[in-house]
């Protein structure tokens, strides 16, 4: 059995270097993945992250963190599609995000390896069927809506045209367990830096911090997310305090420290870069960073304990 970290991700051992990745899935605490395991390390797969999740929702956490941690050049394999996606529209938009961070996605199943031009050319007739699937779909709504229009019915449903407390609360609850569950499944990647952060640092610095990792945050999302999860008693009330006020050069102090938490193997040529993608100014005024300068920032935060332990990094 391969080993897990505690948020259910492979770890990596001394001196290897990872190239399959499986992942089993099952519907119910009660079935097992022993089968599906056997297979995936028959095929090469030293790591198995496993998942208890009904085929009929795409909120799978274990899936995301796997899919969001996968490094370019690695392969996400599976025994059966019907593992990893709920419908062919699921399984490109997971091969997207995979192809994104340069991996691979590879069926034992089924003619899908997309490190291979048969198996791209698979995926490519898949993806002509879900673009298919899409459009028939669309013409029986249309048609659909017509005939009842001829009918003198209108469509959609009645308690919701309505507006009855009955029908209303349940699509309430519906949008609710779907909000729910994609927060809780992307939780791990930002709370984080969120929990780093907050409240010293104002919303729009976490935003920033975020973002240049490639994430879309805005404040009005971010915010809602970190209530919803002090709500469910996630995160800690602190996080929502209102941050203190600042001058420039301590809130530039913040943002820096913030950047080298979040990605302590940057450079301060590095953090140079990213702040002149986020058009900040220089102490002087200048649009130009240079790494003396973000030095100085560094050590700043560190003599104000905003870094846990003394940065390594370096020029």
């Amino acid at each position: 059995m391969c080993a897990l970290s505690p948020a259910g991700l492979p770890m990596k051992g001394p001196g290897s270097k990872q190239r399959l990745i499986g992942y089993a899935r099952v519907s119910t605490d009660e079935q097992a993945t022993e089968a599906q395991e056997i297979e995936l390390r028959a095929a090469g797969c030293e790591t198995i992250v496993v998942e208890h999740g009904s085929g009929a929702s795409r909120a799978r956490p274990a899936l995301a963190r796997l899919v969001n941690t996968i490094t370019a050049g690695e392969v996400l394999v599976v025994a059966r599609l019907d593992r990893l996606a709920r419908s062919v529209s699921h399984l490109l938009d997971v091969i997207e995000d995979l192809s994104a961070k340069g991996a691979h996605f590879r069926s034992l199943r089924d003619p899908i390896d997309t490190s291979t031009p048969q198996g791209m050319f698979s995926l490519q007739v898949l993806g002509a069927v879900a673009q298919l699937e899409r459009a028939l779909i669309s013409e029986r709504t249309k048609a659909g809506i017509a005939a009842a229009r001829k009918k003198g019915k209108l469509p959609g449903n009645p308690g919701v045209r309505a507006r009855r407390p009955e029908a209303m609360a349940k699509i309430a609850a519906a949008r609710q367990a779907a909000y729910s569950a994609s927060v809780h499944a992307t939780m791990n990647d930002w709370l984080p830096t969120v929990r780093r952060m907050r409240p010293d640092h104002p919303w729009d610095d976490v935003v920033r911090v975020l973002n240049q990792k490639g994430a879309r945050w805005t404040e009005a999302r971010l915010r809602r997310a970190v209530r919803w999860l002090v709500k469910e008693h996630l995160a800690d009330t602190a996080l929502l305090n209102k941050s203190p006020p600042r001058l420039p050069e301590d809130r530039l102090m913040t943002l820096v420290a913030g950047i080298a938490a979040s990605n302590p193997d940057h450079s301060m040529r590095d953090i140079a870069i990213q702040l002149e993608r986020l058009h900040e100014r220089t102490p002087r005024g200048s649009s130009k960073w240079s790494p003396s300068s973000v030095k100085n920032l560094l050590d700043r935060a560190q003599r104000a304990g905003l870094l846990v332990r003394e940065s390594s990094t370096t020029t």
